[in-house]
């Protein structure tokens, strides 16, 4: 690995996050919301509908970009000086290690997030770290990465935090970085856009799709998770009719 200054990491960090951002974010807009059966009348009232709030999450999240990209770069760093877990070599802790590695940052992640998520709900708080990414009710996968800084900087020490503790592949880390960035993008997706069986078949119970996390942003204190529906269930935050609304419409569009 090249020996640069942070500044250098940091921009480079940036400009590959932004680009990751608008390239998945924007294809799966495209994707969903623009597909090219849609008439050019039905695509402009989209585009007009959530206009303003797709204008108010970019510029969220070209903020948060650089959060994320300060805290990369200095991920790098710390592993350039030795002081992080990340190695290099996969037999140093074997084959095996990678997917538990893999699997067990998932479950500390999400409940970093989840805890820290519902304290950000707090109202003393909502209004400085929060309120930007509500300001989407109907959320589109722009909103994916539309974080208040202050939620920004909360988020991005988590992946800090990680490095310094659990021994981690470079594999490992982008696996969990891809995650992050897909998840988000899906749980961000309207209803009318992704297939409900998608991933609520029979994962619904445990996994936390585009119609759980929809409820979260038209009723704010439930469903506060980001993988797993584990938390919102012990927490009870989780909406008592969700899994039977979920179920029962997912049997009738079994039946049409």
């Amino acid at each position: 690995m090249l020996d640069h200054s942070f500044l250098f990491y940091g921009i480079a960090f940036f400009a590959i996050i932004l680009a990751r951002y608008f390239l998945v974010t924007g294809g799966m807009y495209l994707l969903f919301y623009a597909p090219l059966g849609k008439s050019v009348e039905q695509q402009n009232q989209t585009n007009k509908q959530f206009g303003e709030s797709i204008k108010r999450d970019i510029q969220l999240s070209i903020l948060s970009a650089v959060v994320f990209a300060i805290a990369s770069a200095l991920i790098i760093c710390l592993y350039r000086a030795n002081l992080t877990r990340i190695y290099l070599n996969p037999n140093d802790y074997g084959l095996w290690y990678l997917g538990l590695s893999y699997g067990t940052v998932l479950i500390l992640q999400d409940a970093y997030f989840y805890f820290t998520h519902r304290l950000f709900h707090h109202p003393s708080l909502f209004r400085w770290f929060h309120q930007g990414h509500h300001r989407s009710r109907h959320p589109t996968p722009w909103t994916s990465f539309a974080f208040d800084p202050l939620e920004a900087i909360v988020s991005a020490l988590f992946l800090v935090g990680i490095v310094l503790i659990v021994p981690l592949h470079f594999i490992t880390l982008i696996a969990i970085l891809t995650t992050m960035t897909i998840w988000a993008v899906l749980n961000h997706l309207g209803l009318d856009y992704l297939s409900l069986s998608f991933p609520h078949h029979w994962l619904g119970k445990w996994f936390i799709g585009p119609a759980h996390h929809s409820i979260h942003h038209l009723k704010y204190n439930l469903h506060y998770g980001l993988y797993f529906t584990f938390w919102d269930k012990l927490f009870n935050t989780q909406d008592p009719n969700y899994e039977k609304d979920l179920m029962g419409k997912l049997k009738t569009n079994e039946k049409s």
